[in-house]
């Protein structure tokens, strides 16, 4: 860090310092940061804004659309960086059953679903979302408030410490610290490399581990690929792993009928999990879920903490999501 950057941040401690001692005098005390977390923090900040790493925020004035306009310009901008991909996130049909479920189920539950936070709204939506992927006889799916919670709920539930998970590396940070409360072993292959794949089962089945879960993006965000399932489902089946697809990024438009990665490879029977979310391009709000295998959703239901433990998807947002669907 430069000589004039270190200065500014030590002016900047030393001011913050005198205004926390000043008012302490005039309030009766309050609650002081340690002056080496204050420290710590601020060279960190200034370290990001010198990287040009540090982030803002463009504030929107207008509904998500392709069209919006921010508080820095009077002026329309063209909007390529929201992953409203359909355009629903202001459809009137979605934005009216959203309204409609509120005016008719409420602002929201104040509870967890095993308590008192499910409404046959929930259950519609996740049949509505399990038939859309199909092979309903088999299939169940569990909402989540987000996919990220979703992600952070399934690993932890599904694998113990004889397992292993197999992860692409370039998988979503959600993947990543969802893998990290699993107490599974860890592979990690190179991005969408399935000879590299191949050998990282071949190792996890050298160490002994019982069950072999593949983990990997539908679609990268970063880069827009799309994860070679067809030879992923190929290995997979080989060794006689578990896939669990993330298809966040796919789901509403990739495939024949927006059913995803799965569906772009033509492989959705040969997928035995897939993560989403009602967050992107079905309906742009809030919430996430799993599709998957039956007996495993069940499980989840009752020992995935994210989903124990986290208020129930507002009536409103499950109005979005049933309509972007139908949509």
């Amino acid at each position: 860090m430069s000589s004039s950057i270190a200065k500014s941040s030590a002016m900047r401690i030393a001011a913050r310092r005198h205004r926390l001692f000043s008012s302490t005098a005039v309030t009766g005390g309050r609650a002081q940061l340690p002056a080496a977390l204050e420290e710590r923090v601020s060279q960190t900040l200034d370290n990001m804004k010198s990287a040009g790493t540090f982030k803002t925020e463009r504030v929107i004035t207008t509904p998500q659309s392709s069209s919006i306009k921010v508080q820095t310009s009077t002026k329309p901008v063209l909007n390529f960086c929201a992953t409203n991909s359909l355009g629903l996130a202001d459809h009137p049909t979605v934005v009216q059953r959203a309204s409609e479920y509120l005016n008719k189920w409420g602002n929201g539950l104040s509870s967890v679903r095993f308590i008192c936070g499910t409404q046959t709204i929930h259950k519609d939506l996740e049949n509505q979302i399990t038939e859309f992927y199909g092979q309903q006889e088999t299939r169940d799916t569990i909402l989540y408030a987000s996919c990220f919670d979703a992600n952070a709920g399934i690993f932890e539930s599904l694998l113990t410490d004889q397992d292993a998970i197999i992860s692409d590396s370039l998988n979503h940070a959600s993947i990543i610290d969802g893998v990290r409360l699993c107490k599974a072993k860890r592979f990690r292959y190179a991005n969408g490399d399935v000879a590299d794949l191949d050998r990282q089962l071949q190792l996890a089945a050298d160490a002994g581990c019982h069950v072999k879960m593949v983990a990997t993006d539908g679609v990268f965000s970063m880069d827009g690929v799309i994860a070679p399932l067809k030879e992923i489902c190929d290995v997979v089946e080989k060794h006689g792993a578990v896939l669990f697809v993330d298809d966040a990024h796919a789901t509403g438009f990739l495939g024949p009928s927006g059913r995803g990665s799965g569906e772009y490879w033509g492989v959705m029977d040969r997928v035995h999990l897939v993560n989403s979310t009602l967050g992107k391009a079905l309906g742009g709000a809030s919430g996430g879920y799993t599709v998957g295998d039956r007996l495993l959703v069940t499980l989840l239901r009752n020992t995935s903490r994210p989903y124990l433990f986290s208020n129930t998807l507002a009536p409103s947002m499950v109005g979005a999501a049933t309509a972007a669907i139908d949509l």
